[in-house]
């Protein structure tokens, strides 16, 4: 062998004759680890980062495509949603109207008038008698405006009305298909660039009704008068082509947001920052759904003429469609407010450790004396001391679980879990203090104070 040659190194820094790196050598190889080492951290980031971003970027949609695929396809929630408009007095109103001035447009009051007057002068009344009767059209068309007017109301302002509107939406599982769709009869339809709700079984009610009381002419309310208009767009079938996606998307979007969240949380070095500042986005989004929804409202009051449907039941009626939607983005903010809370909390910042101090010695002082009152825990609070990470995680993760299968999470049910989680963490650091004896107990030392 050449004593010249160069000694063959290994990766692990030492020579095959186990001889040190020279300290040239190990500055080079700390440099290139170091390196290697801040290339992998900002792959991370940026993986992290993307995955982030595409997740927020979606989370509105995914929210809005859940919502409508979830109102469509489940009977119940369609009625949930729409059932209260029943009871709605601008709605009421806004129905008693139509239906009004239909059946009064049905009674020709100048032919009323001129038999009137022809049959005055055949009983050759007085001719000042005769000239007044001409004057009678409009105080009889107010009159009889007035009366069907009274029918109409109490019918449209009874139980009946509340039930036959929560029947018919009841069969609109294929009433709102019509509306994407285009296809098939139902309640709710597509009426040129108008969707709107057919009440043809309450207005025969209402017909029968208004002949029971004398009014013969209301049996001549025609079919297009059974239509009540909801919605008026512009661009129907764009509108129908949007939804049509939105509800082929509505089961798996929101879980795709959830999965990249998620993966971008487990790529991202530091995992609590991560969770902190996702925490932070879906809040910002969720803020701008919110305003979304009321830059749409204004939008779409413009849109509706009086004359199809006043300002104020317009208002309703897009309020109580979308109510379900705004109470889903309420439900993710205040989401995102507790997860911000908590990882912050779970974070070396001088505030959270205060915290987290005066919550250890709380639930310290309080099991200190359930043990000097002999409730004592023993064996079982000294596994809990020493494994409080795991019952930490279990907890916060039954949580989490509780609310993704939980149907229709409202704030206040975020806010219902959190403090169960709260309570539970708590009662498990009293227990952890409380079980008694002299024997050292695992994590209360250093460790515990770290």
């Amino acid at each position: 062998m050449d004593p010249t040659a160069p000694v063959p190194r290994h990766h692990g820094g030492r020579a095959a004759g186990d001889h040190p790196l020279t300290a040239q050598e190990r500055t080079e190889y700390e440099r290139l680890r170091k390196a290697a080492s801040v290339r992998h951290r900002r792959l991370r980031y940026t993986g992290a980062s993307v995955l982030t971003l595409v997740a927020l970027l979606l989370s509105p949609v995914a929210v809005v495509s859940a919502w409508l695929d979830e109102t469509i396809s489940d009977t119940d929630r369609w009625v949930q949603t729409v059932a209260p408009l029943a009871e709605e007095p601008a709605v009421q109103n806004a129905v008693t109207d139509r239906l009004t001035n239909r059946v009064v447009s049905n009674v020709d009051i100048k032919a009323i008038t001129a038999a009137l007057q022809r049959a005055l002068e055949q009983a050759d009344a007085p001719p000042l008698v005769v000239e007044k009767s001409q004057a009678l059209e409009g105080p009889l068309k107010s009159a009889l405006t007035s009366a069907v007017r009274a029918v109409v109301s109490k019918v449209v302002t009874s139980d009946q009305f509340e039930t036959v509107w929560t029947e018919a939406n009841r069969r609109a599982q294929s009433a709102v298909v019509k509306v994407l769709t285009g296809e098939g009869s139902s309640a709710v339809q597509a009426s040129g660039q108008t969707i709107v709700l057919d009440i043809g079984t309450l207005t025969d009610q209402i017909k029968q009704r208004l002949v029971d009381a004398g009014f013969e002419k209301a049996s001549g309310i025609p079919e297009v008068d059974k239509q009540i208009p909801l919605l008026q767009v512009d661009k129907l079938n764009q509108a129908q082509n949007t939804m049509r996606l939105l509800n082929v998307v509505g089961v798996w979007l929101p879980v795709v947001v959830l999965a990249l969240a998620a993966l971008a949380i487990w790529a991202a070095p530091a995992h609590r920052v991560w969770l902190l500042a996702t925490g932070v986005g879906l809040f910002v989004m969720m803020l701008l759904l919110l305003v979304g929804l009321a830059v749409a409202r204004r939008i779409y009051l413009d849109s509706v003429p009086p004359a199809t449907l006043p300002p104020d039941a317009a208002a309703v009626v897009y309020d109580t469609m979308v109510r379900f939607l705004r109470e889903s983005a309420r439900t993710l903010l205040v989401l995102s407010v507790i997860t911000v809370v908590a990882a912050y909390l779970y974070g070396p910042g001088r505030g959270a450790r205060v915290v987290r101090k005066a919550a250890g010695r709380t639930t310290g002082a309080a099991g200190r004396s359930l043990a000097h009152l002999g409730l004592r825990t023993g064996s079982t609070g000294r596994w809990l001391d020493g494994h409080r990470a795991w019952t930490t995680g279990a907890v916060i993760g039954a949580g989490g679980l509780a609310l993704l299968l939980w149907n229709h999470p409202t704030p206040g049910v975020v806010a219902l879990v959190f403090g169960i989680v709260v309570l539970l963490l708590a009662l498990l650091g009293v227990l952890a203090a409380a079980p008694g004896g002299d024997e050292p107990r695992p994590g209360t030392g250093t460790e515990a104070q770290v």
